[in-house]
């Protein structure tokens, strides 16, 4: 059922929002400074090629204060707008019976893409 929810959500704008994360991503990495922020917009991209089966878990407290600054300056500078983007998308999907697994991977994305740093994809 997981290979058929991803292949499903590939065909119907996974495949495309996963392309937008990798060029954001790539595009951040030409700048040195940019190089975390593309990491974690690849991340994104990773989730939404198959979102079904994967879960977005901590990755400890290695990273301490810092992920907590690049959190933040991830919030002000997009995050918060990818976030919105996922949470409204999810809503749309739950509206129908059939659309709320696909809303729920929206739900998933949008709490990865408000605070990538500290996170892993399992």
């Amino acid at each position: 059922m997981k290979f058929l929810g991803n292949i499903i959500w590939l065909v119907f704008g996974g495949l495309l929002i996963a392309i937008e994360y990798c060029t954001a991503g790539l595009a951040l990495m030409i700048t040195i400074v940019g190089i975390p922020f593309g990491i974690q917009a690849l991340k994104l991209a990773i989730l939404a090629l198959w979102p079904f089966g994967s879960r977005v878990t901590d990755g400890g407290n290695s990273g301490g204060c810092l992920w907590v600054l690049m959190n933040v300056i991830w919030i002000l500078i997009g995050g918060i707008w990818i976030c919105l983007s996922h949470l409204l998308f999810g809503l749309l999907f739950c509206i129908t019976i059939i659309g709320i697994p696909f809303g729920r991977q929206h739900f998933k994305m949008a709490a990865l893409a408000l605070s990538p740093f500290g996170k892993t994809i399992s």
